[in-house]
């Protein structure tokens, strides 16, 4: 096989040990070099000294779980360096060693066999973290609230059936008379503010319960992690925003991303940490879309189509994009909320979910690329494509109800 790279290294990397094996290409058997080394920063210099004894310019390992982090932040400044998915380098089975590891990996890259993995910049990276931190506690947040209503349930507290947001002014003002000790349903519901008042008779009947002391104590304890995991979003919020304010290239691709339906800021910021302000990486739209998980998946065998399931991509951007996508299905008249009713009466919900998805990943592909905001299509796009189809259609179906039909264009 020809030779890509003539001086070169593959790392099998571990938790405390990194086997690294250097490949010199020659005339005949190539020269190999293998030694151990530690994972501190201190045996990590080590080992960028020991690779360019032997002049090495490309290096390859494996993304094993986090332990890749620290080999790649020392070594990114030196070498040319490809992370490439476990998945696509396993060795023979049955000859699994960390030092014919390292070399099967170094034999690949040699060969040119090995695709990196997407790395964004250091800054993106950053913004990775704090934006992954952020749904984390977002979802820790939705289990607490969820654990209330439990505890609210078991003291026959039917709150939930009459407020819609149980943890808002109202219910928070009630949660916290119920622990102060208060039981009389006519003072909780009292303190009902705005719309709830109109609901004041459901209230007291939902708030006469039986709440014993236990209940109180475990309100209590879940209200003050509610209260800390608020605390904490609100903080990722304002430094998501510095960022903003510091790097003024993220903040245009943060105003050109919320003018999508359906794409907040926490959901733009979120776009813009899984694919970077500069979608050059990714060649054309369709690539995003591929790398994201959010299209028809390939199983092809004796000519017959097996299977279409989308393949798994990155979770985290999959993920916001079909937030994204339920909400643009519930805007009105737009171009997104169309192509959600059109594909949900043919495919249902969930697959026209995965479209939209895919229409948004698009859609913000191509204005961050043209630097552009987004202008929408209406929800008359569709029929207006296909107007002259969707009139003998229509026509079609008055005269099976006996109906005679002529059209006629509109005067101005």
């Amino acid at each position: 096989m020809e030779v890509m790279y003539p001086r070169c290294c593959g790392l099998d990397v571990h938790k405390s040990s990194i086997s690294a094996c250097v490949l010199l290409a020659q005339s005949g058997k190539p020269l190999k070099h293998i030694r151990r080394f530690g994972c501190t920063t201190r045996e990590l210099r080590e080992l960028v000294v020991w690779l360019q004894e032997f002049d090495v310019e490309h290096v390859a390992m494996e993304s094993t779980g986090v332990y890749w982090k620290p080999v790649w932040n020392v070594l990114e400044s030196h070498f040319q360096i490809v992370l490439a998915n476990a998945q696509h380098i396993k060795a023979v089975p049955g000859r699994k060693t960390d030092t014919k590891d390292c070399q099967w990996i170094a034999e690949l890259l040699q060969h040119g066999l090995l695709r990196g993995s997407f790395i964004p910049p250091l800054v993106i990276r950053d913004l990775r973290d704090l934006t992954r931190a952020r749904t984390s506690l977002s979802q820790e947040h939705s289990r607490i609230a969820s654990r209330i209503q439990k505890v609210l349930e078991d003291a026959n507290l039917k709150l939930a059936s009459v407020a819609s947001n149980t943890l808002g002014k109202s219910g928070r003002a009630i949660l916290a008379a119920i622990i102060g000790g208060e039981e009389s349903p006519e003072r909780l519901a009292d303190l009902a503010l705005g719309h709830l008042r109109v609901k004041i008779p459901q209230l007291q009947a939902a708030l006469e319960g039986r709440v014993r002391e236990h209940h109180r104590f475990l309100l209590r304890s879940l209200l003050r992690q509610l209260q800390f995991l608020e605390a904490e979003i609100a903080s990722l919020d304002a430094r998501l925003d510095q960022l903003g304010q510091e790097q003024g290239e993220l903040a245009d691709a943060l105003n050109r991303w919320i003018t999508v339906p359906g794409v907040d800021r926490v959901a733009a910021w979120s776009f813009i940490a899984e694919m970077g302000a500069d979608v050059s990486q990714f060649p054309t739209a369709a690539h995003l879309a591929s790398w994201a998980g959010v299209c028809p998946g390939n199983n092809e065998s004796a000519g017959k189509r097996i299977s279409s399931k989308i393949r798994k991509g990155s979770p985290w951007l999959r993920r916001m994009a079909c937030q994204c996508a339920w909400a643009a299905a519930r805007t009105k008249n737009t171009y997104l909320s169309a192509q959600f009713k059109r594909l949900a009466a043919r495919r249902g919900r969930k697959c026209a979910i995965i479209a939209v998805a895919h229409s948004i990943l698009v859609i913000g592909y191509h204005l961050q690329r043209r630097s552009c905001t987004y202008t929408d299509l209406g929800s008359n796009y569709f029929d207006r494509l296909h107007a002259d189809g969707l009139k003998r259609y229509l026509v079609k179906r008055l005269e099976s109800l006996g109906l005679s039909v002529t059209l006629q264009p509109r005067t101005a």
